[in-house]
């Protein structure tokens, strides 16, 4: 008994690990369902001061990660939560108001907003070209994405006051479709990196698109999709580099969603049939092709002998049949309702004609023989 007890407290997870396997299940949660696995996490630690402290480090990451958009107070539009607006732990600036929200990040809540100060704000000359692009990504969000939301943040150079100074902006795009109630739950995340090059007069974008999505009705299918591109354009003004950019990441995302598509139509017929046992254990595929002219009476006859001896030949035929069903390999559902319903599989009718003079004992006649055997066929399938 001792022995025991020194084991399961030598098993015992130390105050870090607990930690750091919350934070784990909480920075792993899909795309707005962050919550729920905090709830299910609270109970079973059991432990309120664990819980806090990995809430309170896993939430931020998440959030940032993820792109979450948090509504700001008065209705003074959204925030997208990123390192790339980040000015504090709980402070992210949004530049198309030139505010400052102040979020937390458990409850997942803009609390207030603040005016933005003038160091923490782009120079007049890198906010011609900001807000130039934000409004041509922000018509291309509103036509692509539904409740998609969209920003444009400069990340090097915000002080220059003119022209042979290179600047770098981000667009950050980020979409999400949450129906628990239907079990699923979608994102779609991008961010683009655009890097103004005076000298050389040439703009080089590079993006990269994550795809997630979580189905978990009578399952648990997650997708998790990313891709990266690269691109370029040259320094024109203000309005003419916000187009050619917004063209090339409409051209980009547009061709990678339709590749999406294509790709995940061909999963039921490709992959997923790639997937099935080519062969089943007797190594030998069924004649399909044959199928109409398969006789099971034959087969009965040659392994049960039922024009010699027909002692226990119903228990025979019994686990004949079934030796028979497990050789099948049925390519979709479909085939397999298909060859039940219209009774062609195991020539049924024919078995039974085969034993219409036979009377075994405890039957009172062939025809109670002949049901006894439709039922413990269809009952046995």
């Amino acid at each position: 008994m001792a022995d025991e007890e020194d084991e399961l407290q030598e098993t015992e997870l130390s105050y870090d690990q607990k930690k750091e396997i919350a934070k784990w299940f909480l920075l792993n949660a899909p795309a707005g369902e962050i919550n729920y696995v905090a709830k299910d996490l609270k109970e079973v630690l059991s432990d309120e001061e664990v819980y806090n402290e990995a809430a309170m480090e896993a939430f931020p990451v998440y959030n940032k990660s993820h792109m979450i958009c948090l509504e700001m107070p008065s209705r003074a539009g959204e925030v997208i939560v990123s390192s790339y607006s980040e000015i504090t732990e709980n402070e992210y600036l949004d530049p198309r108001t030139a505010q400052v929200a102040i979020v937390d990040h458990v409850k997942q809540i803009c609390s207030k907003v603040r005016p933005a100060y003038d160091e923490e704000l782009p120079s007049s000359y890198i906010e011609e070209f900001r807000s130039a692009l934000d409004a041509e990504i922000q018509r291309y969000v509103s036509e692509s994405y539904p409740k998609g939301v969209s920003t444009v943040n400069c990340v090097k150079g915000k002080d220059a006051d003119g022209p042979e100074t290179d600047f770098e902006l981000v667009v950050l795009i980020t979409a999400r479709k949450l129906s628990p109630q239907n079990f699923c739950n979608g994102s779609w995340r991008s961010v683009w990196h655009i890097d103004f090059q005076d000298e050389s007069q040439v703009l080089d974008i590079k993006g990269k698109v994550q795809v997630g999505a979580h189905y978990f009705e009578e399952g648990n299918v997650e997708l998790d999709a990313k891709k990266e591109f690269q691109d370029s354009t040259i320094f024109q003004s203000a309005d003419d580099c916000a187009i050619a950019i917004a063209n090339i990441i409409r051209h980009h995302e547009t061709e990678y969603l339709g590749a999406l598509e294509v790709a995940y139509s061909k999963l039921p017929d490709n992959t997923f049939k790639d997937l099935r046992r080519k062969l089943p254990v007797t190594r030998t595929l069924f004649p399909w092709q044959n199928t109409l002219q398969f006789s099971l009476t034959r087969e009965v006859e040659k392994e049960l002998g039922l024009g010699n001896s027909r002692n226990d030949w119903l228990f025979g035929l019994e686990i004949h049949v079934k030796a028979m069903y497990n050789k099948l390999v049925f390519t979709n559902r479909k085939m397999e309702k298909d060859c039940v319903q219209t009774a062609h599989l195991f020539k049924v009718p024919n078995v039974l004609s085969s034993v219409k003079d036979v009377k075994p004992k405890g039957m009172r006649d062939s025809s109670s023989l002949r049901s006894c055997l439709m039922t413990s066929f269809f009952y046995n399938y």
